[in-house]
């Protein structure tokens, strides 16, 4: 197949391009802008284009489809001479579900969780030697790619993103898999750009639990009272099978999960993650791995990139970064670290970013999320507000939003540098919350602070 990307630099869209490269297909693609490290994985593969920029004259009949990105605009040139000449448009998860519409669909879903759920579920799935197809959120330790995809596995484990599918199909994206097996981890409001209530983003679960096939099952978080609500009222003919966080303890800074064979040592830790480790065991084991199998290699399990990585460690101090940005991540990998460490000082620092975040409105969900950390510090750019064409956001706004009497705010990136340079990191952990950079900071330094 010839197969034409638009926006093709993305992080979903240049790993399913390189995906149906290893799988034969003739890949070409356009982007007016492409960063690291997609343009070396492209250039190193031949896919990186030669000009960036939009060129309608790439799109002709020879094509036998075309996947449009997220980051291109409905006015798109290519996208408009594409549909001039009648070509198949498919969005990302349109073109993943074509691709695997003769496989059985594992579809891992919820506003927080999925991409760790996914994540360990391919890591068991390795460890055995059990060939699956995939496409998974973050890059993975020892994993080339972010998406698999082959003639011949009869798996397909798929993060399940409710963000839109395309700038000209406006579903969520897990609305089109329908999944044979699903999960559904938690619920809690998040991309209010698009969903501006708490009850329309809610719809969506319900919508992606009534996608399930017929016959097929749902394994669902009993601990989250939205999910369960919507996943017991569904009049979906589907198994529903409820998960919960296992018994664990904690000793000397290390997780032990409770066994019917003892006492496992784990590399991950936080109540979150072993609820996330609850829903993975279950899924795995409805893909064929028993219980016994599963504990043996999620003990090796170190994490996703960005989600609690551990980025400097010393004697006395330790240093964890997090892709945390919405309420509900913040609170869960604020608490969890405490939890781990309660006996050092913990230092946690959220920067605003994302539009939900930097949205006035939605500020006040934010309340108590950082009430675990002994020193609270939140970092955002005005800047950032002034691109995202939103209303200011002010210190007292954030103070008042997160109410905690002795926050610290910083909106200059030199300022922050300089406070967490200042800090002496003796007996503290230090967690650092963003999808950003708090305007440029290097991680390499902030490893040369522990102590």
């Amino acid at each position: 197949m010839n197969v034409h990307f638009i926006a093709i630099g993305g992080s979903a869209m240049h790993n399913l391009a390189i995906a149906l490269h290893h799988k034969g297909y003739q890949v070409t693609g356009s982007d007016d802008e492409i960063y690291e490290p997609s343009k070396t994985r492209l250039e190193q593969r031949g896919l990186l284009p030669k000009n960036f920029g939009w060129f309608p004259e790439k799109i002709t009949t020879s094509m036998d489809c075309v996947v449009l990105g997220m980051h291109a605009k409905a006015d798109n040139p290519e996208l408009l001479r594409a549909q001039e000449l009648g070509l198949k448009i498919y969005s990302y998860p349109e073109f993943l579900y074509e691709q695997s519409k003769h496989k059985t669909r594992v579809v891992i879903g919820g506003s927080h969780g999925k991409t760790i759920i996914t994540s360990m579920i391919l890591h068991v799935m390795d460890y055995h030697d059990r060939d699956v197809d995939y496409m998974v959120g973050a890059q993975l330790e020892g994993f080339d790619v972010m998406v698999k995809l082959t003639d011949d596995n009869d798996f397909i484990v798929l993060e399940g993103d409710e963000y839109l599918s395309s700038p000209i199909d406006r579903r969520p994206k897990f609305h089109l898999y329908q999944p044979n097996i699903a999960l559904l981890s938690g619920i809690a409001w998040d991309h209010i750009n698009v969903f501006p209530t708490y009850e329309g983003y809610v719809e969506q679960f319900k919508i992606f639990v009534d996608s399930i096939v017929k016959g097929g099952s749902i394994t669902y978080n009993e601990e989250d009272d939205e999910v369960k609500r919507i996943v017991e009222a569904s009049e979906n003919t589907i198994r529903k099978l409820p998960y919960h966080t296992p018994a664990y303890k904690i000793e000397n800074g290390e997780t032990l999960l409770e066994t019917s064979e003892g006492l496992l040592p784990i590399a991950i830790f936080g109540k979150h993650n072993l609820n996330n480790l609850a829903g993975a065991k279950w899924i795995c084991q409805h893909m064929g791995v028993d219980e016994d199998d599963f504990y043996e290699a999620i003990a090796s399990f170190k994490g996703a990139s960005k989600r609690l990585e551990k980025i400097g460690e010393g004697k006395n101090s330790i240093a964890f970064k997090d892709f945390a940005h919405s309420p509900s991540k913040v609170k869960a990998t604020t608490n969890a670290v405490k939890e781990q460490f309660p006996d050092r000082t913990l230092v946690a620092c959220l920067e605003l970013h994302t539009f939900s975040s930097l949205n006035a409105n939605f500020l006040k969900e934010y309340k108590g999320t950082l009430d675990a950390a002994d020193v609270a510090v939140v970092f955002y750019s005005p800047h950032a507000v002034e691109v995202k064409k939103l209303k200011e956001v002010t210190h007292a706004q954030i103070a008042n939003a997160f109410e905690r009497d002795n926050l610290i705010i910083y909106t200059n990136p030199d300022d922050f540098r300089n406070f967490l340079f200042s800090q002496k990191f003796d007996n503290k952990v230090l967690l650092l919350m963003s999808s950003g950079t708090y305007g440029g900071l290097d991680f390499e330094e902030v490893k040369d602070l522990m102590v």
